[in-house]
């Protein structure tokens, strides 16, 4: 029988205490060769002692022993001190020394004691960077065979240590023992300072330097310190770019690291199982994370346990809590590298810089569409389902958000809690203050790449873009017209649900809008706050303004694609498009009769109805717009606030201004189709196309007697009434239309006809 090689050389020595037996595959040395031969099994992977129960198997048949303990719930180990109970010897050692404070194992370079061996040697390794127990799998090293047998149960998906209470599994036992306070409510480790208990000594390690401001860990790169450790290299892959758990699904990567991390990868998996373990017992609601599950639980309770102590302000969660405090510090640590703005938390960053890099990574797996935040996508899922779950007590009206809500619930309670420093004006919500200090600095940051112009908010920019793409995404379900925002589609649909939610305290009357029903208001007041620093003219509305500048700068942006005739505002470039494409969506359930817009429409209803709203207070004349209303009383006035650069002369509308201005061109742009003939405006055209057409729509109620044009309607009723109303101021005469006043006055003035 031949010898047989042994993996390991017997050294001669002096003393028996020397370790004689040393691994040819390592390099450690043992001080017997039974020590050595089980040593060797963590180089071969031999594991002789199989566990009857599980099938489990070992390498060192004390290991099986400890085993065996967690299926029969032995812990023959107890303390004396406090009565606690161990499955192993050593680790009722290492407990009994928390009541005694021994540390005997002290560390050379830096100073830090230990309870006990293994965690000392592990500290040891931080030192030296050795790293010996290397994952087969993944190439992964770990400090300690235990850090690697945990870490092997990612890949394998194994979870050994089964809860008896729920059933639920653990990859390692400390979680499942920490998981078991979560049955019992105990905690054992208390806090002398403020009294809060942890289920971890580890935990109130790291609670107690929230009270002393430590941050033993510091970054090498940039100088930052940490709490703990665990924080610091979760920092550290900022500086490396390292994402090392990644997600099978979607390919996406975390920052993530040890167990710890590989949990962030967990929990993104929920995203695509759609799994939301964690229940409130409260309202039945679920959350993927458990931590959200109290957050949430607060509302219910409406604890804020964390108190600003510079303006006393309270909050449910530490994550916004610290958000918070960098509003008083004005910290914003994460700059952006492509236009240099900065932010207070890292994760803001990177959904801006999804602005830079046109990323959407969350897509609606309805409509397709994508989004730059899975906040975003939560809130657009609603629309598909309708789902409004945040309710105000007060109105019934639902949200999708609660922040929305929240900002709601002002509106009942004239709630402006963010004040402007510079004029004192108040604000609702923290992004309309933030817009209306651009009124003061003059800031417009989001400049449109097709035309230069610039903007204070992202929304109106977005709103802007449109106007340039054509698209309108959001469309009524009723008729089918689409909008370029959501405001203005609920707004529509109140045309189709008869809503008028917005009442005037003054007189009772009801609006679509917000905005409408402010504007009224002013009616009231009289209050025209916005006003033209050229001419000192005063107006209600800030779009009106703009438009009245343009008469002063003569700037006429709107441009007719198919004639090229410039307007000043767009509304006027779309009824003026309709009539290239001779479309009149608007009909008279009456007469059948169509009109461009639903102004003009409106007043032609009053034809029928006989109202005339609009009074005049000078003289009782009622008008069906208050237009008309405005140019009449300029008749009592003598006002003619419209001159004419090229000769001096005023009128008292614009419409007469520009006719009157095709005298000095000789322009006449509105052509007859029929004849050729051209006209100064629009309505003389149309009259003088019913010369060939023989329409006579104007029909007088007395007679039955037809006319061209109202003008002639109105002149053919004082033949009725016996009206004369326009008197000439030499000699007295009346007659009835202003032409014939005109012809007359020349027989006392001697003006040839």
């Amino acid at each position: 029988m031949g010898i047989t090689k042994k993996p390991y050389k017997f050294m001669e020595c002096e003393k028996r205490e020397e370790k004689q037996f040393e691994s040819m595959e390592c390099g450690t040395s043992f001080t017997d060769s039974g020590t050595l031969g089980k040593h060797q099994r963590t180089h071969t992977g031999e594991k002789p002692f199989k566990c009857m129960e599980c099938g489990k198997s070992f390498g060192w048949s004390s290991n099986l022993r400890i085993h065996k303990h967690t299926h029969t719930g032995e812990k023959p180990y107890k303390c004396k001190e406090c009565g606690k109970s161990f499955s192993q010897i050593g680790h009722l050692k290492n407990h009994q020394r928390t009541h005694t404070g021994e540390k005997p194992y002290k560390c050379m370079e830096c100073g830090k004691s230990f309870t006990d061996s293994g965690t000392f040697r592990k500290h040891q390794r931080t030192h030296t960077g050795e790293k010996l127990f290397e994952c087969m799998e993944c190439g992964k090293s770990f400090i300690d065979g235990t850090a690697l047998r945990i870490h092997q149960r990612i890949h394998t998906g194994e979870k050994p240590f089964k809860c008896l209470e729920c059933g639920k599994s653990f990859s390692t036992n400390r979680r499942l023992n920490i998981h078991h306070k979560t049955h019992t409510g105990e905690n054992l480790f208390k806090c002398m300072l403020c009294d809060k208990s942890f289920t971890e000594s580890r935990k109130l390690r790291i609670h107690h330097r929230t009270h002393t401001g430590e941050k033993p860990y510091k970054c090498i790169d940039c100088g930052k310190r940490f709490r703990h450790s665990e924080t610091l290299r979760k920092h550290q892959w900022t500086h490396t770019g390292e994402k090392p758990y990644k997600c099978m699904d979607c390919g996406k990567s975390f920052c993530g690291k040890s167990f710890g991390w590989s949990s962030n990868l967990r929990i993104h998996k929920h995203t695509h199982t759609g799994e939301k373990p964690y229940k409130c017992k409260e309202c039945g609601k679920s959350f993927s994370q458990i931590g959200h599950l109290r957050n949430h639980q607060r509302t219910h309770t409406g604890e804020k346990p964390y108190k600003c102590m510079e303006c006393g302000k309270s909050f449910t969660d530490s994550g916004t809590f610290r958000k918070h405090q960098r509003t008083h510090a004005g910290e914003k640590q994460f700059k952006c590298m492509e236009c240099g703005k900065s932010f207070s938390q890292s994760r803001n960053l990177r959904i801006h810089q999804r602005i830079h890099t046109g990323e959407k990574p969350f897509e609606c797996l309805e409509c397709g569409k994508s989004f730059s935040t899975k906040r975003g996508l939560n809130i657009h899922h609603k629309t598909h389902t309708g789902e409004k779950p945040f309710e105000c007590m007060l109105c019934d009206k639902s949200f999708t958000e609660s922040r929305k809500l929240r900002i709601h619930h002002r509106t009942h309670t004239g709630e402006k809690p963010y004040k402007c420093k510079e004029c004192g004006k108040r604000f609702s919500q923290t992004g309309h203050l933030r817009n209306h200090q651009r009124t003061h600095t003059g800031e417009k940051p989001y400049e449109c790449m097709e035309c230069g112009r610039s903007f204070t908010d992202s929304g109106t920019f977005r709103k802007h873009q449109r106007t340039h793409t054509g698209e309108k995404p959001f469309e009524c379900m009723e008729c089918g017209k689409s909008f370029i925002d959501g405001t203005a589609l609920r707004i529509h649909q109140r045309t189709h649900t008869g809503e008028k939610p917005f009442e005037c305290m003054e007189c009772g009357k009801s609006f679509t809008s917000n905005g409408a029903v402010k504007r009224h208001q002013w009616t009231h007041s009289g209050e025209k706050p916005l006003k033209c620093m050229e001419c000192g003219k005063s107006f209600i509305e800030r779009r009106d303004l703009r438009t009245h500048h343009r008469t002063h700068t003569g700037e006429k942006p709107f441009k007719c694609k198919e004639c090229g005739k410039s307007f000043n505002r767009s509304g006027t470039l779309r009824k003026h498009q309709w009539t290239h494409t001779v479309e009149k969506p608007f009909k008279c359930m009456e007469c059948g009769k169509s009109f461009i817009d639903g102004t003009a429409l409106s007043i032609h209803h009053q034809t029928h109805t006989g109202e005339k709203p609009f009074k005049c207070k000078e003289c009782g004349k009622g008008f069906t717009n208050v237009g008309n209303v405005r140019r009449h009383q300029r008749t009592h006035t003598g006002e003619k606030p419209f001159k004419c650069m090229e000769c001096g002369k005023s009128f008292i509308d614009g419409t007469a201004l520009s006719i009157h201005h095709q005298t000095h061109t000789g322009e006449k742009p509105f052509k007859c189709k029929e004849c050729g003939k051209g006209f100064t405006n629009l309505g003389n055209v149309r009259r003088h196309q019913r010369t060939h057409t023989g329409e006579k729509p104007f029909k007088c109620m007395e007679c039955g007697k037809s006319f061209i044009d109202g003008t002639a309607l109105s002149i053919h009723h004082q033949t009725h009434t016996g009206e004369k109303p326009f008197k000439c101021k030499e000699c007295g005469k009346c007659f009835t239309n202003v032409g014939s006043v005109r012809r007359h006055q020349r027989t006392h003035t001697g003006e040839t006809i």
